[in-house]
């Protein structure tokens, strides 16, 4: 072989090591870049997962808070509209007791009244009360029941009241207190439980 041959050949071995060589180094910086690459996107996707998880975290919170806003809200114009009904329920209460109350079957439930009264004060001194829009009716119940009777200063609505004050009781069958007691009780229910 020749010098020149010899030159020839070290030159083509030399570019083929030096072409194997840089397409090692491109390959090596290929791989590197892609690794970086598919770290990045790995990254990426975490924090979009992240972020999303959060934001419906967040939309539910706000969800929520909006839905009990308004089950608020509902509940208040329930309760607004519930009692109104039962204020109109018991105003026309009032009118039906005041019809009952010019009936003979009013003056047969003072007549009863009265003698369960008398009979559980047992002979104890009682003072037995009938309502002023009663007053009338005095003389016919004090005949009828056999008992004193003496007229309230006080408006209990219609009924009566005896106090025996020995044993210091009231007996309480004014119109007043029983419509009181059924107002403070009176809640309206509904079929899904809500009361």
């Amino acid at each position: 072989m020749t010098l020149e041959e010899k030159m020839e050949h070290l030159q083509a071995v030399s570019m083929e090591e030096a072409r194997a060589e840089g397409n090692a180094i491109i390959d090596n910086y290929r791989a590197a870049l892609e690794k970086v690459l598919e770290d990045h996107k790995d990254e990426a996707i975490l924090q979009s997962q992240t972020r999303i998880k959060g934001e419906t975290v967040n939309a539910r919170q706000q969800l929520n808070q909006a839905t009990a806003k308004a089950q608020l809200e509902l509940k208040r114009k329930q309760g607004k509209i519930q009692q109104e009904l039962k204020d109109k329920i018991f105003e026309e209460t009032m009118t039906l007791v005041s019809d009952y109350m010019k009936t003979e079957e009013y003056e047969d439930f003072l007549v009863r009244c009265i003698r369960k009264a008398v009979t559980f004060a047992d002979g104890e001194e009682m003072t037995i009360y009938i309502n002023p829009s009663d007053g009338q009716k005095q003389s016919d119940l004090e005949k009828a029941s056999g008992a004193k009777l003496t007229v309230s200063a006080e408006d209990f609505i219609g009924g009566v009241r005896a106090v025996i004050r020995g044993r210091n009781i009231l007996i309480d069958n004014s119109f007043k207190t029983q419509l009181r007691n059924e107002y403070d009780r009176f809640l309206f229910s509904g079929g899904d439980g809500i009361a």
